[in-house]
């Protein structure tokens, strides 16, 4: 997976109290992240959480009674629902304890706990940091982007998978929390050195806007971190606010996913109504449509790479196949399988993986992922700028 993780980014892109469909992205151990990621609508709309391109049948009662025998025995629920995910062979289906799925529905408001600080891997055996929060834990310690993190608590980081470092700076699974600390390595210009960091509650900034130039037909970049409740309206709101004949470069890199619903609306703010994508749940096709009444005049360049997954890939593949935009970067991450949650005995919340959902040329972008328009590795975003430009979109 290419791009960067978030790790001041939700955690879990989901919504839990109301127990609904969802599709999804994970980041670390679910995560696919925090960006962003397990890493982010109205009610009561579906959610997205990407899982694996096969879908493997799970038995749900199997799950509901080796829950409720462990509860019985004074045993671990979540281990015992776990143990049959496991043996089902639902590579991304998960249980959650009820800790776990209360920070994912602290998320999905946009909040998480953390320190601030979103990474990428910059070659064999480097993690770098890429941004920093401002205000945040890694922010007050002086860190800044472009410093290498080389352990954390000790543990040398560079062999990890960046999802990983996102776990354990969270304190996945150890029950870490608010004021909890981790004690991070870096090095800066030759010079190494260790910070304690402690965990904060923090907000996170899902959508960001600037202007990509002085000029007044300047282009306007949104940059989306993750779907988070609200992401969705900003989105709009930045289109609406967008000088006349500005385009829009709307830069999904790295996105790890969120609700579907916001994905929807954000899709709506480029389109005219009419469809956005299908989703099966066990065989039961349903479709997603935009709201009338978006800019359908705008130039639209959309930036996607590897790091672009679930509800971003959904929102890419409505706007590539409805051609509303062009496309540029590399190819995304390929995860849009269909999950529903479940409570279980004792507040655990199994997902289990139950269909796909396609794009409206109906392709499946469950481990096929999407292919921009133009490919490009290197320099892209200079390349969406200059695509933008050509199509009359301000430089």
């Amino acid at each position: 997976m290419s791009g960067s993780a978030q790790l001041f980014g939700p955690r879990g892109l989901r919504r839990g109290a109301a127990l609904t469909l969802v599709f999804g992205c994970a980041l670390a151990t679910a995560a696919a992240t925090g960006s962003l990621p397990r890493e982010a609508g109205p009610e009561p709309g579906p959610q997205t959480r990407a899982v694996s391109s096969t879908l493997a049948p799970v038995d749900h009662d199997e799950i509901e009674d080796a829950a409720a025998e462990a509860e019985a025995d004074g045993k671990s629920v979540k281990d015992a629902a776990e143990e049959v995910v496991s043996r089902s062979g639902d590579r991304w289906g998960a249980v959650y304890d009820q800790r776990e799925y209360e920070e994912f529905e602290q998320a999905l408001d946009g909040t998480y706990t953390g320190v601030g600080l979103s990474a990428r891997r910059t070659g064999p055996g480097d993690v770098t940091v890429s941004r920093v929060q401002p205000g945040g834990p890694a922010d007050r310690a002086g860190i800044r982007a472009g410093d290498l993190l080389r352990t954390l608590d000790g543990r040398a980081i560079g062999k990890r998978p960046v999802a990983e470092v996102v776990a354990l700076l969270r304190g996945d699974g150890t029950g870490a929390a608010e004021g909890s600390r981790v004690r991070l390595g870096l090095v800066r210009d030759g010079r190494s050195w260790t910070e304690t960091l402690e965990r904060d509650r923090l907000t996170t900034e899902p959508v960001t806007v600037r202007r990509l130039g002085d000029a007044p037909s300047s282009a306007v970049l949104v940059k989306v971190a993750a779907f988070t409740k609200g992401a969705g309206a900003e989105v709009r709101d930045a289109v609406r606010d967008a000088p006349a004949g500005a385009g829009i470069l709307l830069d999904l890199r790295a996105n790890s996913g969120g609700l579907v619903a916001e994905a929807v609306v954000a899709a709506s703010a480029f389109l005219d109504g009419g469809l956005v994508a299908t989703y099966d749940v066990r065989g039961d096709e349903h479709a997603l449509y935009a709201d009338p009444g978006g800019d359908t005049d705008r130039p639209v360049v959309v930036l996607v790479d590897g790091g672009t997954m679930s509800a971003a890939e959904l929102l890419t593949g409505a706007l590539q196949d409805r051609g509303r935009a062009v496309t540029v970067g590399s190819p995304t991450f390929g995860k849009g399988s269909v999950q529903m949650p479940s409570r279980l005995p004792g507040g655990s919340v199994a997902e289990l993986t139950v269909g796909h959902y396609r794009t409206p040329g109906g392709r499946n972008v469950d481990g096929q992922g999407i292919t921009p328009d133009l490919v490009v590795g290197e320099r892209a975003q200079q390349r969406a700028e200059t695509v933008l430009s050509g199509l009359g979109g301000g430089s």
